[in-house]
């Protein structure tokens, strides 16, 4: 069983930065891609930032490129997201997730495993 625990989350105000993490339980975690999700309050879950099993290759939602940066470290079992110049509208619960596959997709119905989520809160 894997565990993903998000972190980071937190209260900023527009045009702030936060960087959120995601601890993952497990001896497979470099084998997987992984992804970065988030809710709004009455919106559906939406892709924002994915990564392959490498971090060599990462895809980000158009809204983020540019702002957001995605990234891991295999060592230490942590993928990352860097969100700079936040904007009220980036105020939702933010998942991390495991893909079924190496690639880190843009579907969640690709990510088989979801951590329980963290809140970013973004003040205008």
């Amino acid at each position: 069983q894997v565990q993903l625990v998000e972190s980071g989350g937190g209260l900023v105000q527009a045009g702030y930065s936060l960087r959120l993490s995601c601890a993952a339980s497990g001896r497979t975690f470099s084998r997987y891609g992984m992804g970065w999700f988030r809710q709004a309050p009455g919106k559906e879950r939406e892709f924002v930032a994915a990564i392959n099993w490498t971090g060599g290759s990462t895809r980000y939602a158009d809204s983020v490129k540019g702002r957001f940066t995605i990234s891991r470290d295999n060592a230490k079992n942590t993928v990352y997201l860097q969100m700079n110049s936040l904007k009220p509208e980036g105020t939702a619960v933010y998942y991390c997730a495991r893909d079924v596959e190496q690639f880190g997709g843009t579907m969640d119905r690709r990510y088989d495993y979801w951590g329980q989520g963290t809140q970013v809160t973004v003040s205008s």
